[in-house]
């Protein structure tokens, strides 16, 4: 009697591992879908001392500039505005609030 009780719950534990396996595998797949990958490489140095001929800061803008280009792999044209051309640049803000990216 004993025997195919065990039989029974080694085989009801098997089924439940298996799906824990599997739907870890799922989400492990989720993950590397979902997030993002750099397509494009990008010269941040140059795009950024573009960006930044005017400013009136000019290290402070490549610093700021450098770190959303890595992030984002892009920099809008010219000065600056432009940031409907990378919305990911626009989107980065400091602690405080502010635009992070020049």
């Amino acid at each position: 009697m004993a025997l195919p009780k065990i039989i029974v719950c080694l085989l009801a534990s098997s089924l439940l591992v298996l799906c824990f396996v599997e739907a870890d595998d799922q989400m492990v797949v989720g993950v590397a879908a979902s997030s993002p990958t750099k397509t494009q490489n990008i010269d941040c140095g140059g795009a950024c001392a573009s960006r930044c001929k005017l400013s009136s800061r000019p290290n402070l803008c490549h610093r700021a500039c450098g770190t959303c280009c890595a992030r984002c792999s892009c920099v809008p044209p010219g000065t600056s505005g432009n940031y409907e051309a990378c919305p990911c640049y626009a989107t980065l803000t400091t602690h405080g609030g502010r635009r992070k990216c020049p």
